[in-house]
């Protein structure tokens, strides 16, 4: 995988997908270097997805162990508990992903993940997060920024059935076809710190109240030095009042930040099985097929 042209093992194993994207696209994918880190249910369909379409390699980083949760949601995990006692959710997703294609190195990064330093994201080509707190997206998010060639980020979260995906892929440039010719475009990425600073009333009208709504839950649980999902329907009172005064602060009508909406992200943190489904393989075709696409939510 690491010569410039496909195997005749990879063409034939790649084969369907080819006809689809072509070879370039294939080679290019072969090539790129993902780093995940949080392996809740999206994640999980993200990096099931890209292994089977033939990523060159993919690093894991999750030392939390197995939990009830994790698996109502994790289809990696074993059901035996015997097999993945004393194991880490990133150990066990691992085994499990090589067992899926054998041709994709799968690999364990033990640590925190915000402790890596920017030679380490150096690295790699795509960063995927999720599950973590607003300083460590940001926090990473610049330290992706810091290295010398362009690394992509983003960070996918899943509360019940809704979610979002943020992309940051800094100076992007693409081709665009038209006829006989081919246009060079460029789009330029605002950072995660820049983009969820925008003021509320600066935000363009097709913004959805989902987004307001998470960065409301963000903003509580950071207060309260909670980890991401470490909320209950008990929080609500004290999540209502936050959304007033973040509204009060910018001058911003709270009926676009529904109660009835809070109340749903705070009933009920875990993640939906179907909907990590969709968001994963939204997330999956990112990196190739969408650069487009900046931040997106999804309420289902």
């Amino acid at each position: 995988m690491d010569g410039e042209e496909l195997t005749e093992q990879e063409t034939a194993l790649y084969d369907r997908q080819i006809r689809v994207w072509g070879v370039d696209a294939q080679r290019r994918l072969s090539k790129a270097h993902i780093l995940v880190s949080g392996m809740k249910g999206t994640v999980v369909e993200f990096c099931k997805n890209i292994v089977l379409a033939g990523v060159g390699s993919l690093t894991l980083v999750d030392s939390r162990e197995v939990t009830e949760e994790a698996l109502s949601a994790n289809f990696l995990i074993p059901p035996d508990e015997n097999v993945y006692s004393g194991k880490t959710l990133a150990e066990l997703c691992c085994d499990s992903l090589k067992d899926f294609n054998p041709m994709v190195r799968v690999s364990v990064e033990k640590g925190d993940i915000s402790s890596f330093g920017g030679d380490f994201y150096g690295r790699f080509d795509v960063v995927v997060i999720s599950s973590c707190s607003f300083a460590t997206k940001k926090l990473i998010n610049e330290k992706c920024r810091k290295v010398s060639k362009r690394v992509a980020f983003y960070t996918v979260d899943c509360r019940d059935s809704c979610g979002e995906i943020y992309v940051d892929l800094q100076n992007y440039t693409y081709s665009k076809k038209k006829l006989d010719e081919t246009d060079e475009c460029q789009l330029q990425y605002p950072s995660f710190e820049e983009a969820v600073a925008i003021p509320w009333r600066a935000l363009p009208r097709k913004v959805t109240k989902l987004y307001l709504a998470m960065r409301v839950i963000e903003r509580f649980e950071e207060a309260e030095g909670r980890n991401p999902g470490e909320i209950s329907i008990a929080d609500l009172p004290g999540v209502l009042k936050l959304k007033k005064e973040l509204c009060d602060a910018q001058s911003f009508n709270e009926s676009h930040v529904p109660d009835a909406l809070l109340e749903r992200l705070v009933s009920d943190t875990s993640e939906f099985p179907p909907v990590c489904a969709i968001l994963g393989g939204i997330l999956g075709q990112v990196p190739a097929l969408n650069p487009l696409l900046m931040q997106t939510h999804f309420h289902f």
